[in-house]
């Protein structure tokens, strides 16, 4: 049922939204449409034929939200029917930000036609100009965290040296950051092509400085400084927060399954990991992980997409196993309730890559918290969970950049050691977090003020 509008709320607003074509960013933009939406205000969204049957279950307000599908231009290079990143490996992602730049004449009909008061975009560097054209605003909307955008705003090049490219920009706000130099060919993504004659730190920075306003997902509680540091490098553009909107949990209960498999064991004692659909692994990371979680000695839920080459997860697992283990280890390869899982009070370790999603649901958890992350958005997210806020730890990664079964069971083991003096720091940290974050109306009073800065915009 839709909610009263708010006195303040005057004008009723026909927005755009035109996601980076990943469910990464589809996701995130359907959520913030699904919170515009409650509150009476249209959406036209923009993504690409093939994925709208994919989200249409998401969309919670169908006489408010419109899906307008785009058909995806052939770039050769790109593996054929490809739609999004799903399916497309990282070093191919170039072709595909050509085809989604091949779809501007598309985009410029569609908004030509439904002339909106404003369109959110995030990759879409030549959305500013062409809203300008047709005589509307355009917001960037960052789903990604404000720290990580920040550190996009520095310039990097494939000419630097290591001790160049782990230099913070200077006046960053989070000093305790400390790079590892095992990272530093990950950053260097951002200094490849990544569509028509643009790197993706240029597309990103372009994306944000031709704005009207500077939109991100998330609490200022978490990241206000990172939101002012980008202010301050935007010339004090207007930055419009919107929370980190996620969903309501449609069901309320845990499966019985679910329930009567944890019910055996103690309370807090259990190990919960999950990576998301998104991430597959070699079958050597596979085995070594799960190898970890025995090493532990502790009880496990793992849900794990089967590893590459594999279509089960049982097939993948190391010899012998599930002798080993018995019936205090759970390996699982398909989809879990993952919010209400952290819920139970079985659980008391969650083990995560630090996707920005995924970051947020485990701050409002009383679960202990490792976090192993694998792409540069992730590794930012972990440094300011584990250096600037205090709430996790990190596995280590050896030279050779794998985790091993030994570091992933120490870093399990010392979270969960009640006699540890970081184990309580670190719950101690969190405890006051979810404290903060978990304010009834936290969200609500996030989504009005960000609605009112966007009726502000456009006066």
């Amino acid at each position: 049922m839709m909610k009263n509008l708010d006195s303040n709320s005057s004008k009723l607003l026909d927005i755009a939204m035109f996601p980076w074509f990943a469910f990464g960013h589809f996701i995130p933009f359907l959520h913030l449409s699904n919170k515009l939406a409650e509150k009476g205000h249209k959406i036209s969204f923009l993504l690409p034929k093939g994925i709208q049957p994919k989200l249409e279950q998401i969309n919670q307000y169908p006489n408010l939200i419109q899906f307008f599908p785009l058909l995806v231009p052939h770039v050769e290079g790109l593996p054929p029917a490809a739609e999004s990143t799903a399916g497309v490996p990282p070093r191919l992602q170039k072709y595909l930000a050509m085809a989604f730049d091949g779809t501007h004449q598309q985009v410029e009909a569609i908004l030509s036609f439904i002339k909106p008061d404003l369109v959110f975009y995030d990759f879409g560097h030549w959305v500013p100009a062409l809203a300008r054209q047709l005589g509307f605003k355009s917001v960037f909307y960052g789903v990604v965290s404000t720290m990580s955008l920040s550190i996009i705003t520095k310039k990097v090049t494939k000419e630097m040296t290591v001790e160049e490219l782990l230099e913070l920009p200077p006046a960053y706000p989070c000093p305790a950051v400390n790079y590892k130099s095992a990272e530093a060919d990950r950053l260097l993504f951002k200094a490849e092509p990544f569509g028509d004659g643009l790197t993706f730190q240029e597309r990103i920075t372009t994306s944000m400085k031709q704005s009207d306003a500077l939109a991100f997902r998330t609490y200022r509680e978490i990241e206000g400084p990172f939101c002012d540091y980008l202010s301050k490098q935007h010339h004090g553009k207007s930055v419009l927060l919107t929370g980190p909107c996620l969903p309501e949990t449609k069901t309320k209960q845990l499966e019985e399954k679910w329930v009567d498999w944890l019910s055996k064991f103690e309370p807090k004692s259990v190990v919960f990991c999950s990576f998301g659909s998104q991430s597959i692994l070699q079958k050597d990371e596979f085995q070594e992980l799960l190898l970890g979680f025995e090493l532990s000695g502790l009880p496990f839920l793992v849900a794990l997409t089967p590893p590459q080459g594999c279509t089960t997860v049982e097939e993948a697992l190391p010899q012998g196993f599930e002798e080993r283990v018995g019936g205090s280890g759970l390996v699982y390869g398909g989809w879990v309730p993952q919010e209400l899982l952290l819920k139970h009070p079985s659980i008391g370790c969650f083990v995560n890559h630090c996707g920005y999603g995924t970051m947020w649901e485990f701050l409002l958890s009383d679960c202990q918290i490792v976090l192993i992350p694998e792409i540069p958005d992730q590794m930012l997210n972990t440094r300011l969970m584990v250096n600037e806020l205090k709430v996790a730890v990190e596995v280590e990664r050896g030279e050779n950049k794998q985790i091993s079964k030994e570091d992933l069971s120490q870093a399990i083991k010392l979270v969960m050691d009640e006699d540890s003096e970081i184990a309580r720091v670190l719950k101690s940290n969190r405890a006051k977090l979810k404290e903060t974050l978990a304010k009834g109306d936290l969200q609500e009073q996030y989504i009005d003020n960000f609605i009112q800065g966007l009726q502000d915009l456009i006066k």
